[in-house]
């Protein structure tokens, strides 16, 4: 009978391979090409929030700059590169970038996309261009308190993407939210000392709900929340009217949208635009509203001036 026993070599050759095996099974497998993370932040406004949570320890990108409509906002073959390479992709949310989806699927992106806005309370609107249909906000940013949240929620997804920082995160998060609560304790404080039938501003789309909201400020628009929609000829009637009968002084363009609508508003009811307000992008470098707590001093002040006749 055959013997089935091996050859001296082969016994010494299976425990080698068990032996290489269970080596290869502990070895831990990189989830990522070593140094910084790669990080992708949709437009100017988030990638400010995680710039100062992340600081230098990761390479970030924006893909909607300053001074840019991210609602018409078309992406360029360099953005899908851009995402296809990334580690973190920090969005909105709240249908604020329609675009994106289909960016993330034609770009190949493997990297895990966080949703910011997730734990806001969302407001809804009427968005009267789409027949009545109630419709969410997605301008959640413009309440500081939401702001706070974003914040939170970057450093949660940095922490876990990129433990061995852990600790220089968490504190960059708790200053900055340090921050973003002094701004909005002196946000209060300004439109306080405003009598509340004087706290009415016209902005040429609907981006400021959550600010309304948040501080006690009525605010009005001919256009809807998204600058793709166009300002109906009864609607802009309407607000003519509302801005002479109701003796309202405040009225602005922002720094993303057309300004000719306001001009014509401007034009009909005698009352003089008090400049730029920043909703959705900020400004460049050196012109007043380059970050996010840049921005919400920028608006405020500019809103005081034009409801208290200093402008």
């Amino acid at each position: 009978m055959r013997s089935h026993t091996p050859s001296t070599p082969a016994r010494l050759l299976v425990p080698a391979l068990a032996a290489l095996s269970a080596l290869l099974l502990l070895a831990p497998f990189p989830a990522r090409a070593a140094g910084p993370l790669r990080v992708v932040a949709t437009f100017s406004i988030l990638g400010d929030m995680v710039k100062n949570v992340a600081g230098d320890r990761v390479e970030l990108a924006t893909l909607v700059g300053p001074d840019t409509d991210t609602h018409v906002y078309e992406p360029t073959p360099s953005d899908a590169r851009t995402l296809a390479k990334a580690d973190l992709v920090f969005v909105n949310g709240l249908g604020f970038e329609g675009w994106m989806d289909r960016l993330v699927e034609s770009s190949g992106c493997k990297g895990q996309v966080v949703v910011v806005s997730k734990g806001v309370k969302p407001r809804t609107m009427i968005d009267e261009d789409e027949g009545g249909k109630e419709v969410v906000d997605p301008h959640a940013w413009q309440d500081l308190t939401n702001g706070a949240i974003y914040v939170a929620n970057i450093e949660k997804a940095l922490v876990k993407a990129d433990p061995a920082n852990a600790a220089f995160y968490t504190a960059n998060a708790e200053a900055y939210l340090k921050k973003i609560k002094e701004t909005d304790d002196w946000v209060r404080a300004e439109f306080a000392a405003i009598p509340a039938p004087r706290r009415r501003i016209i902005t040429s789309h609907d981006a400021f709900g959550y600010f309304g909201q948040a501080y006690g400020v009525i605010m009005l628009a001919p256009e809807g929340f998204s600058t793709d929609a166009e300002a109906s000829a009864r609607g802009v009637s309407r607000l003519i009217r509302q801005i002479r009968s109701e003796k309202i002084s405040a009225l602005f363009v922002e720094n993303m949208s057309d300004p000719r609508l306001i001009e014509r508003i401007a034009k009909e009811t005698g009352v003089r635009p008090g400049g730029e307000l920043y909703s959705d992008a900020l400004s460049r470098p050196g012109e007043g509203a380059a970050t996010y707590l840049e921005m919400f001093r920028n608006n405020v002040t500019k809103m005081v001036a034009a409801m208290t006749g200093s402008k």
